[in-house]
């Protein structure tokens, strides 16, 4: 056997093990993929169910219908959708132009007690912030943004500390070479143009992954904007609105209301995950080279 039949035969017997080893993968996956897409399933099939309203042991409907979804037009869910959609669309503006700034200072300034500043800043994220919910409330309860007037609390605490999560920004801003900053600055740009003009078109998708988690966060919140809109029906976001429904006295006449809610929540995410996905995977990657 010559020496090419040898160097051919291995060659063959290693793509025929990546293909096996492919289609195990790629089994593993849809597995996965499967089981974690059934319950998102299973709530758009409930939501469409009209024979009953409350939890049954099947999951394709018997009668088919919109009238879950009108029942929510007919509801505070168009309040709470709205009150929630502001939170978050504000949040996302403010927390992307601070800490993109934020960001931007730490990788191209040098001044003195630079690190000290980055390193407590890191520390102070590692703990909870559950640790502060009585004195958030206490404060905002002194400003008179609770309950009803919840939603300009909610963005004040979300916005408040946005600068500290500054780290995957600057890791990003850290790949850019500053000899673009400096003959900028040679051509009579000021920082400000710099950071527009420059850095920003070449940090797309940094920008775009810091919109994306800035938006999600607050759209998704309920631990603490259940701790801030108690009792009030007009402060209150979707997440808590809806786990309102969920009391046992409503649970029987609300839970399939509460699944056509909750596929009109994740609709909206869904859609602006899936068209930046390219985006935002380059963002955490290119963030996480250096920082």
């Amino acid at each position: 056997m010559s020496k090419n039949e040898n160097t051919l035969k291995r060659h063959m017997g290693l793509k025929a093990a990546n293909r096996i080893s492919n289609f195990f993968v790629y089994l593993l996956l849809i597995i996965i993929s499967v089981v974690w897409l059934i319950p998102f399933i299973f709530i758009v099939l409930q939501s469409f169910r009209v024979e009953s309203t409350y939890q049954v042991g099947y999951v394709i409907p018997q009668q088919w219908g919109f009238d879950n979804y009108l029942k929510l037009w007919n509801s505070d869910f168009k309040v709470w959708y709205l009150n929630t959609f502001i939170i978050a669309l504000a949040s996302a503006v403010l927390i992307t132009v601070i800490q993109l700034c934020m960001s931007y200072t730490l990788s191209r300034f040098r001044f003195k007690m630079r690190g000290p500043l980055m390193r407590f800043m890191l520390i102070l994220g590692m703990f909870p912030g559950m640790l502060t919910m009585i004195i958030l409330y206490r404060v905002l309860s002194d400003l008179g943004l609770t309950q009803a007037n919840a939603v300009p609390g909610l963005i004040l605490v979300g916005v408040a500390s946005s600068g500290m999560g500054y780290y995957v920004s600057k890791g990003f801003f850290d790949t850019i070479p500053k000899s673009l900053d400096e003959a900028a600055r040679v051509d009579g740009a000021t920082r400000f143009q710099v950071l527009y003009k420059i850095i920003l078109p070449l940090a797309k998708p940094i920008v775009i992954y810091t919109i994306l988690t800035a938006f999600m966060g607050p759209w998704g919140d309920y631990v603490f904007a259940r701790y801030v809109a108690f009792g009030t029906s007009s402060g209150y976001n979707v997440a808590v609105g809806m786990y309102s429904w969920l009391t046992n006295d409503q649970i029987a006449r609300m839970y399939t209301t509460f699944c056509a809610g909750g596929v009109i929540v994740a609709i909206p995410v869904t859609i602006l995950f899936l068209c930046l996905q390219k985006y935002y995977v380059e963002g955490v990657t290119g963030g996480a080279v250096k920082g």
